[in-house]
């Protein structure tokens, strides 16, 4: 099983329908973590006009990869949205694509930390760690080798992960399979 983690970046992006067909082909293989997108800007862009705080932030920044992960179950066949563990794996075992929502899962769960430090990008290596999955590729929009592509709170929950960790980025679209690894009867 691979967690294939959708940058938020995307929502709005002319590659969406590429990236979603590709993860579609590894159903039964993967388990799609979106961003927060359009969504989670609103929260960035909302934080110090209202002045709320990093725990309201970081709730809303959940429901905010919520929003995203249903927009995309609604985008292609086969994608369940799974906001529980036991949904996750279903889907998984019907050759479906789970799309998960941490919302209201890490809501309060004591291994997040509350603050923009984590992103979907740490939250889809503790959901790895938790699946017990082989790996973890996370989708870029831009250039995955950049300095700061990854969230502060990322090297921690890599450091406890056990499979492998990819970085892709717009130029990867085309060789996604060997991303996702290749299907046991295709050879």
């Amino acid at each position: 099983m691979i967690v294939v983690k959708l940058g938020g970046s995307h929502a709005l992006s002319p590659l969406l329908p590429g990236w979603l067909a590709a993860i579609g082909r590894a159903a039964g293989r993967v388990v799609l973590v979106p961003g927060g997108g359009p969504f989670a800007d609103a929260v960035r862009a909302a934080q110090p006009a209202m002045r709320f705080g990093d725990g309201a932030a970081h709730d809303m920044a959940l429901m905010a990869m919520a929003q995203y992960g249903r927009a995309l179950t609604s985008l292609a066949s086969g994608f369940v949205y799974a906001d529980m563990m036991d949904a996750v794996r279903e889907a998984v075992a019907r050759r479906r694509v789970p799309v998960w929502s941490p919302w209201p899962m890490l809501r309060a769960h004591p291994d997040i930390p509350r603050s923009w430090d984590v992103t979907s990008d740490s939250l889809a290596v503790w959901l790895a760690t938790e699946l017990d999955a082989d790996g973890v590729v996370l989708i870029k929009h831009c250039d995955p080798a950049k300095d700061g592509v990854v969230d502060v709170a990322f090297a921690g929950f890599a450091s406890r992960f056990g499979g492998f960790v990819r970085l892709a980025g717009p130029d990867d679209l085309g060789a996604a399979e060997s991303l996702f690894g290749a299907p046991a009867d295709a050879a």
